[in-house]
C-alpha cells in the first residue's frame, strides 16, 4: 500500500473514532435508561402504585444528576433531564395512569424529528451543527457542498431514530402497558443510539466523494 493510501485510511479511521465519540453518547444513553426502569420497577413491585414508581424514579434521577455534576457536565443539561423525570411522575399521579410518565419522553421524540427535519429543510442540518461545532469548524463545514450534503443525508438517520420511538411508544402508551413501555424505553435507548452513529457514520462516508480529505478539513 502506497503513503497516500496508508494517510487516507489513518485518517479515515480518525474521522470515525471522531464521529463515534462525539454521538456515541452512551453514557447519557444509559443514564436516560435508568430512571424509567425505576419507575417500572417501583411501579410493579409496589403493587402498581404510580407514587412509589415516581418516588423511585425521581430518587433515581437526583442521584444521576448529583452524578453527572460531579462529572462535569452542564447543569442546565442536568437539570432538564430531572425535570423530564418530575414532569412524567407528577403527570402520571395527576392523571392516575402509570402509562403517562412516559409522555414528556413521547413529547420530546416527536419534537426532535420536527427539529431535525426543519434542520435538513433549512440547509442547517443539525449532524452538521453538532459535529462541526464539536470540530471547531464554526460555519466551515457548511461552505463545503459534499460535506453539507453529506451531513443532510445523514440527518435523516437520526430522523428515523426518533420515529421508530413513537412508533413503538404510542400505541404502548394508548393501550396503557406500562410494563412495555418500560422494557421499550431500555430496548430503545443505548442500542438504538449505537445503531443510529453507526449507520450515520456509514452515510457520511458514502456520501463524500472518493477524493474527499473527510469531516476535519473542509473545502470551501
Amino acid at each position: 500500500m502506497t503513503q497516500d493510501g496508508q494517510t487516507k485510511i489513518a485518517a479515515e479511521t480518525d474521522d470515525r473514532d471522531s464521529f463515534m465519540r462525539l454521538l456515541g453518547g452512551r453514557g447519557s444513553a444509559i443514564d436516560a435508561s435508568l430512571p424509567p426502569i425505576a419507575f417500572g420497577l417501583g411501579w410493579f413491585f409496589g403493587h402498581e402504585s404510580i407514587a412509589i414508581g415516581g418516588g423511585a424514579a425521581v430518587v433515581v434521577g437526583a442521584l444521576l444528576a448529583g452524578w453527572r455534576l460531579y462529572r462535569g457536565a452542564r447543569p442546565l443539561a442536568v437539570l432538564i433531564s430531572l425535570l423530564a423525570v418530575l414532569l412524567g411522575a407528577l403527570i402520571a399521579l395527576y392523571t392516575g395512569d402509570a402509562a403517562d410518565f412516559f409522555l414528556p419522553r413521547l413529547a420530546t421524540n416527536a419534537l426532535s424529528a420536527i427539529a431535525w427535519i426543519t434542520s435538513i429543510a433549512i440547509r442547517w442540518p443539525l449532524l452538521g451543527v453538532v459535529v462541526g461545532t464539536a470540530l471547531g469548524q464554526a460555519r466551515r463545514w457548511r461552505r463545503d457542498r459534499a460535506l453539507l450534503r453529506a451531513y443532510s443525508r445523514a440527518s435523516w438517520v437520526w430522523v428515523g431514530q426518533y420515529v421508530v420511538r413513537l412508533i413503538v411508544f404510542i400505541p404502548l402508551w394508548l393501550l396503557g402497558a406500562t410494563g412495555s413501555l418500560t422494557i421499550a424505553q431500555v430496548a430503545l435507548t443505548w442500542p438504538l443510539v449505537a445503531v443510529c452513529v453507526a449507520a450515520s457514520w456509514w452515510v457520511v462516508r458514502r456520501s463524500l466523494p472518493a477524493e474527499h480529505p473527510g469531516l476535519r478539513h473542509p473545502q470551501a
